[in-house]
């Protein structure tokens, strides 16, 4: 089995300790970031969705046209498009990406950021919404024949579709939470299940609660761990340079950070409280410094170092890794030269082990 590498898309570059520089829309700044992403190895790009930021479709269907091989992930929201028109939209970017797209659920972890678009459904709630979303979703891709559904949320009559996927059958459906109720929801519905950099034994252990809800619905996801590599020559180097990203993050902030809503974010947190390094490399006060407001542990070390604690990932079950840098485009090229190859080589390595011994 081999590991999927995903990375990261914007209309304009930025971080946390980047500011946002240029257009709010950069189509050359799309371009580039494709090619980048393109030539350092990665599979596939995450376009994320943000209640002020430009249509993520249209970013995607850019980054697909000056590519020829990289895929995206789109992040999607349910509540704001409905799932059949959803569907045909997501469908046709298949169809003029030759196959490359895969699809985010994006439930919404923030109420406020929810509000500025108009949805003010609770968060439990948006749980559930979004696993119906993901069956009509699927039931419009597949299905031969007009259909009808009647849910919590959706109601639809002879719902059907003439644009299918470039590949048939559904469209890969990514997605994430790290409450019960995302779990509970969620797992049955999802291909790719996604978390966030948690120490092995705890990622590992959410693993297995996702599976065996899943397992009732008979099904069997993947995982997506997302952390940020910072890497230097050596482990040395490595965590001077993630101390000056430290002291950037904080000195651009003008206030405490905020206190997060989400569970996801909540358990970083609860991880940083009980240790700043865990496992080999992963390096949690970044995550205390943003507020652990989405991907935001980071691995640190040589890339021999990071290599070995991303493969270590795949160990446990994670089929794809994210990786963003705090520099966007030198990190991702830098991840292509030094940090992918290793990790591919080690997975290879650890399958061979593996099939040798029988298992």
């Amino acid at each position: 089995m081999t590991v999927e590498f995903i990375g990261w898309m914007a209309p304009r570059v930025s971080s946390e300790i980047l500011p946002p520089n240029g257009p709010p829309f950069d189509r050359s700044v799309i371009a580039t970031t494709a090619h980048v992403h393109e030539e350092a190895g990665f599979d596939r790009v995450l376009v994320g969705y943000f209640s002020n930021a430009p249509d993520g479709f249209l970013v995607a269907a850019h980054g697909a046209a000056v590519t020829e091989r990289l895929a995206f992930l789109l992040a999607h929201r349910p509540g704001f498009v409905a799932p059949t028109v959803a569907a045909r939209k997501l469908a046709t970017l298949d169809q003029l990406s030759d196959g490359r797209l895969a699809v985010h659920i994006i439930s919404g972890g923030s109420d406020a950021d929810q509000a500025r678009d108009g949805d003010f459904l609770e968060r439990t709630a948006r749980y559930r919404r979004s696993a119906e979303y993901v069956r009509v979703l699927r039931q419009t891709w597949e299905s031969a024949r007009p259909f009808d559904h009647e849910g919590e949320f959706y109601r639809v009559q002879g719902a059907f579709s003439e644009v299918r996927a470039q590949h048939g059958g559904a469209i890969p459906v990514y997605g994430g939470g790290g409450s019960d109720a995302a779990v509970e929801m969620l797992a049955p519905e999802l291909d790719t299940f996604m978390i966030w950099g948690e120490p092995l034994a705890e990622a590992a252990a959410f693993m297995d609660r996702v599976r065996a809800i899943a397992a009732r619905a008979g099904r069997s996801p993947g995982f997506s761990v997302s952390t940020r590599p910072i890497l230097g020559r050596t482990d040395g180097e490595a965590w001077d340079r993630a101390k000056q990203v430290l002291e950037r993050v904080q000195a651009s902030r003008t206030g405490p950070p905020p206190t997060p809503p989400n569970a996801g974010s909540q358990r970083l947190l609860d991880a940083a409280e009980r240790g700043e390094v865990w496992d080999t490399c992963l390096w949690t006060p970044l995550a205390v410094a943003t507020g652990a407001q989405g991907n935001s542990t980071a691995l640190v070390g040589s890339p021999e170092t990071v290599a070995e604690a991303l493969a270590a990932y795949y160990g446990i079950g994670a089929t794809s890794l994210l990786i963003r840098g705090y520099d966007p485009l030198a990190d991702a090229e830098e991840y292509g030269r030094e940090l992918i190859p290793r990790v591919r080589d080690l997975v290879a390595q650890r399958d061979r082990a593996l099939a040798s011994s029988g298992v």
